[in-house]
């Protein structure tokens, strides 16, 4: 089942629960989908991979700042599309797995000082995109090499 079909599917479930909240983050996400396909990449797993993680790094980044303007409705409403996005995209890794990986990439790319870090963050960013965030990429590259 691709991800567009579990989308209409929980949309469907919305409609008839008459859940509003979780509704409006699964057009959101339908309408991101729509984008891709209509788009010159085109829509695979890996592209709706990356675009979901954007979806969900907005709407944190949205939620902290009405967070720290003392909007907690608007906040709680990012917070809570962010979950729901969060809950159709894959496992992302934990720490010791990131940590495990990139040691990996380290001993295969010969990386030994902060120098290589543009090439091991290259090799890292391409196998680990969708099971962890860039962010998480880099401070664990930063460490390790450290």
């Amino acid at each position: 089942m691709s991800l567009e079909e579990k989308i209409n599917g929980e949309i469907k479930t919305a409609m008839l629960a008459k859940d509003s909240k979780r509704l409006e983050a699964l057009r959101a996400i339908k309408a991101e989908i729509l984008l891709l396909k209509s788009s010159e990449k085109g829509s695979s797993e890996d592209a709706e991979n990356k675009a979901m993680q954007k979806m969900v790094k907005q709407r944190k980044e949205a939620g902290e700042i009405y967070a720290t303007q003392n909007r907690p409705e608007l906040a709680e409403t990012e917070f809570f599309q962010a979950s729901v996005i969060e809950s159709f995209m894959p496992k992302q890794m934990t720490q010791e797995e990131l940590q495990k990986a990139i040691k990996e990439i380290m001993v295969a790319a010969g990386a030994s000082s902060m120098a290589d870090m543009g090439k091991v963050m290259g090799i890292a960013t391409k196998q680990l995109a969708g099971k962890a965030e860039g962010k998480a990429i880099s401070e664990m590259v930063k460490k390790l090499i450290n």
